[in-house]
């Protein structure tokens, strides 16, 4: 509207759509003119950040958004037409970036490991040790999917026998309720989080709580991002920067070190719940080559 200087048109034009992502493609702190002013008044009223080129990932939101308010309408999108897209092509591959990760670091089993030695026998301490081991040990899972863990959601049956203990996630990122699925996990880790349960004696409700300061397990559920607060504090405790790693970098850390112990990616994937082969090859592809095991296969 600011560009043209009236109301936008439902459906909106191609040329509307066209000068929408030319002014999103470029650095404009350097360039005075209409596109400059429209992006100061975007500035103005907290819809654009800076006059700097935003990140095609940043474009495609945008425009995300545009497509979804023609789809309330039932409209025709001009984002469909060959011109725009063509145009949405050339400006991505104009402003690539490089892949930025969402942790500094990967954490690794070496790094778990220094993190878990700091881990007492209070509540809290069992509480983190059990929580940072899940998160790793079942596929790195995310942190929102920690703590959204209900004590119901824990199978204890093959624990006995095999010290096998059954995770059910009821929704993540790649699957829905009606197709929540059941993962593994074993040993140390399976351990651990049966330690928490026999010493919080919780039988309902949500399976990680916070801990008072008189080291009582509170009844309520902890935080979503309560994994980055522990994860912090068991970094600083370990002698490490406290931005060493995010929850992420559990995630990021399980299959690395699955790459790095020359497990297979299909099996890694089916713990990590990756519904794409190729997003989860980028952590392999991370691996250092001359740690990778490939690179060893006919021995000293």
């Amino acid at each position: 509207m600011a560009s043209f200087g009236r109301p936008l048109d439902w459906p909106e034009e191609e040329k509307v759509a066209l000068r929408f992502i030319l002014d999103h493609a470029q650095d404009l702190t350097e360039k005075p003119g209409p596109a400059q002013d429209v992006a100061m008044e975007l500035i103005a009223i907290g819809l654009r950040r800076a006059l700097s080129c935003p990140s095609p990932a940043t474009l495609d939101r945008r425009i995300a958004s545009w497509q979804a308010f023609h789809r309330m309408r039932n409209l025709p999108s001009p984002f469909s037409s060959p011109l725009v897209q063509q145009a949405r092509q050339k400006s991505r591959r104009a402003n690539a970036r490089p892949r930025v990760p969402k942790s500094p670091k990967p954490v690794t089993r070496d790094i778990l490991e220094a993190l878990l030695d700091t881990c007492d026998d209070s509540h809290r301490g069992i509480r983190d040790r059990s929580m940072l081991m899940l998160a790793f040990a079942s596929g790195g899972r995310r942190r929102s999917e920690v703590t959204a863990l209900n004590v119901e959601d824990v199978g204890l049956e093959d624990f006995a026998a095999k010290g096998l203990v059954w995770l059910r996630l009821l929704e993540t990122k790649t699957t829905k309720k009606d197709q929540a699925p059941r993962l593994p996990m074993k040993g140390r880790a399976a351990r651990a989080l049966v330690h928490w349960l026999d010493v919080t004696k919780l039988t309902s409700g949500p399976l990680f709580r916070p801990v008072s300061l008189s080291d009582r397990p509170l009844p309520r559920r902890l935080a979503s991002d309560a994994l980055r607060t522990i994860l912090r504090h068991r970094l600083e405790l370990a002698g490490m920067p406290v931005d060493f790693a995010t929850p992420h970098g559990l995630r990021a850390g399980f299959l690395t070190q699955a790459a790095l112990d020359g497990a297979p990616l299909a099996a890694a994937m089916k713990l990590s719940l990756h519904r794409s082969a190729v997003q989860a090859q980028k952590y392999y592809a991370d691996v250092e080559i001359s740690e990778n095991p490939a690179t060893d296969l006919l021995g000293d």
